[in-house]
């Protein structure tokens, strides 16, 4: 097809670097050109909610959707606090089975939210475990997720032990669609993404038609930085308040240490990891949501900074340490505002 001038023009705003090529970050973002994994997608860096440098790698553009895997457990998290707040889910001290009277008696039905956003939930589901009951790939394969989810026994008591597992993630997301009378997905659309001017997302339901609250979420890099920039301002995006103050403060707080466990993060919070990070000599506090693949939106209050990447690097461990290396690339390269 004949592309006319104003196409090749669009075209070319699409794949735009609105920074100078001698901006020190865009330098940075051109150090993994030639990674030598071709399957690092985009990097997006935006200050004070305007994008700062970006970058997109092996055949990603501004348009592409792409699948940010377990950071879905993260805006899941926000969409539990946006429903909090208007009163749909009452705390975090709810059981289970205030919206999902069918677990009565199961080993989920009495675990509270706060249990369930940390990993607590002491169910017997463990995602580096293929043989655990609960884990991920099983849970995919159910053809009664419910069912499934219903039928994981106990491990240990609830509130006790971290585990990470998509399971628990999946169970908020059926609490939220319980208690909001409608799917997750389109209560994300009337009360986040659409709010934050996110009009192009895809996020996958399972075979019971339950939007996948523990990932398999795709957007742009550029919204992916947006979430990440609503995380940043406490709420707020655009003078409008998205989620309460209150409630990113708790999902932010760091409430376990798993630094024994995950060599990326020292603390869980809901949904969220925190790190603080040495950067030539400065200490430098992070949280982060997280998805297989080295998936990553990077909050950095102290230098009013976002960092979104999204990678392909699915089921490789060389992904999450690219995705670190790149952000400490960046923030050693950055000068703090005096």
């Amino acid at each position: 097809m004949k592309r006319t001038w104003s196409t090749l023009m669009l075209l070319t705003m699409a794949w735009a670097v609105p920074v100078l090529a001698s901006d020190p970050l865009t330098t940075v973002l051109a150090r993994w050109d030639q990674d030598e994994h071709p399957d690092l997608r985009a990097v997006v860096v935006m200050r004070d909610g305007r994008i700062v440098a970006e970058r997109y790698y092996n055949g990603e553009t501004a348009a592409s959707l792409h699948d940010v895997r377990s950071a879905g457990k993260s805006v899941t998290a926000l969409l539990a606090g946006i429903a909090i707040d208007q009163g749909a889910l009452k705390n975090v001290d709810e059981r289970v089975t205030a919206h999902w009277p069918e677990a009565a008696g199961s080993a989920v039905g009495d675990v509270r939210l706060d249990d369930l956003l940390t990993m607590r939930s002491g169910l017997a589901a463990f995602d580096e475990d293929p043989a655990s009951p609960g884990n991920e790939d099983k849970l995919d394969e159910a053809a009664d997720p419910l069912a499934f989810v219903l039928a994981v026994p106990r491990a240990t008591p609830p509130g006790q032990a971290y585990r990470y597992n998509s399971l628990t993630s999946y169970v908020v997301g059926v609490e939220l669609a319980k208690a909001t009378g409608m799917s997750m997905a389109d209560f994300a659309r009337a009360n986040l993404f659409t709010p934050l001017g996110i009009s192009r997302w895809e996020w996958a339901s399972d075979a019971a038609g339950y939007t996948k609250g523990q990932g398999n979420l795709s957007l742009t890099a550029r919204d992916f930085a947006t979430l990440g920039e609503m995380v940043r301002n406490k709420g707020l995006y655009n003078g409008r308040r998205i989620v309460s103050e209150a409630w990113l403060s708790e999902a932010l707080a760091p409430r376990v240490p798993i630094a024994d466990s995950d060599p990326y993060a020292d603390h869980y919070g809901y949904f969220w990891y925190h790190k603080v990070h040495d950067i030539n000599g400065q200490k430098v506090p992070v949280s982060f949501a997280s998805g297989n693949g080295g998936n990553k939106i990077y909050v950095i209050p102290s230098r009013n900074m976002v960092v979104a990447i999204t990678s392909s690097a699915y089921g490789r461990g060389y992904g999450q340490r690219r995705s670190e290396a790149i952000l400490k690339a960046l923030l050693s390269a950055d000068t703090p505002a005096p």
